[in-house]
């Protein structure tokens, strides 16, 4: 009968069983540690258990100075980018001039540093006004264009209740295309952006609203500034907010601001201006275009009403003979100044023509 091995056999000498397990078990151990044994798993994470290895385990990572959220975040290259909303130009949001800190704000700037410096420097003369003291409500106030005293004086001049609850259509390319150029206009003219270069239909609603929200709205139908004193043609803008709101239009005419501030002047001349209201126009809908031609026709007859009297003005106007603000057509630029008779002394009284 045979006897089984003896398991010291390794252990005898001149056998290799402890050194090849002793190798054996020095590469498991190598591989378990540098995680590259394919069935290798890292041990689990334990928690400290020092107070030196609980710091070390609390400190936060170091943040690059020109990453996120130190620095702004990058838009990646394959994600078409959406376009930023525009908060300037006809865009801008001038709601906040009509609440009450904005409103006691104007009213103190207005009667306290408006009102005197324009009765200073362009001293008004107004006619006119028992025209419009039966009206009541809101009211459009379209008046010629030719200088930027306009818009202060005629604030200045407009009788109350009208006054306080003024809104100012503002060239949304002009007054509005910077921040502080549209903050400080909201705030002093209580301005509204409207665009002047093409019809736009979400302006035009905001007038709208703003009229049959009880505020009174001045405009220019011109759309902006004489370039050399004559009125330009009227745009329709007037006529249909009238004719959607149902709000009558007052008719304004305005003489000697270009004097005062001719355009692109940078110097003010105290002078004398003076300011004529006429009688409320009102249509109904579908009568823009007419109601315009009647705006303008009225700012001509109270033209006409100054550099004449009220008998003649009212004959040439049943006539339809009253002399055009906009002057004489197909003339030079020479021709039209010395028509106005800007720079003239004494112009004989026959050469006299409404002037802006």
């Amino acid at each position: 009968m045979s006897t089984p091995p003896d398991p010291g056999d390794d252990a005898r000498p001149g056998s290799d069983g402890p050194v090849v397990v002793a190798a054996a078990r020095a590469v498991v151990d190598r591989l378990r540690r540098s995680g590259e044994h394919a069935g290798a798993t890292r041990p689990e994470r334990r928690l400290p258990v020092t107070p030196a290895a609980a710091g070390a385990s609390r400190r936060r990572p170091r943040l690059r100075t020109g990453a996120f959220p130190l620095a702004a975040p990058t838009w990646p290259a394959t994600v078409p980018r959406p376009a930023l909303p525009r908060r300037l130009g006809v865009d801008y949001d001038s709601d906040w001039a009509r609440r009450t800190p904005a409103r006691v704000a104007r009213l103190l700037i207005n009667e306290g540093v408006t009102r005197p410096v324009v009765s200073a420097l362009a001293t008004p003369d107004v006619t006119g006004l028992d025209r419009i003291s039966h009206l009541r409500g809101s009211a459009i106030f379209a008046a010629n264009h030719a200088s930027h005293v306009d818009t202060p004086l005629l604030i200045s001049v407009i009788p109350e209740p009208w006054r306080h609850r003024l809104v100012v259509a503002g060239a949304a390319d002009y007054f509005f295309d910077t921040r502080i150029k549209a903050s400080i206009f909201a705030l002093t003219l209580n301005a509204v952006p409207i665009e002047r270069q093409r019809v736009d239909r979400t302006s035009a609603k905001r007038l709208a609203a703003l009229l049959e929200d009880g505020w009174s709205l001045l405009i220019y139908p011109e759309g902006g500034r004489s370039p050399d004193g004559w009125a330009q043609p009227h745009r329709a803008g007037a006529g249909w907010l009238a004719a959607r709101t149902g709000r009558p239009v007052v008719p304004v005419h305005i003489a000697g601001t270009r004097k005062v501030l001719p355009r692109h002047a940078t110097r003010l001349r105290p002078g004398h201006t003076q300011v004529s209201f006429g009688r409320p126009l009102r249509g109904g809908p579908g009568e823009a275009r007419e109601l315009a031609g009647r705006i303008e026709a009225a700012i001509a007859t109270l033209a006409d009403e100054r550099a004449t009297d009220w008998w003649t003005a009212t004959r040439r106007a049943a006539s339809r003979s009253t002399p055009a603000l906009t002057g004489p057509d197909a003339a030079s630029a020479w021709r039209r100044s010395w028509t106005l008779g800007e720079g003239r002394r004494r112009p004989p009284a026959a050469d006299r023509w409404p002037r802006d």
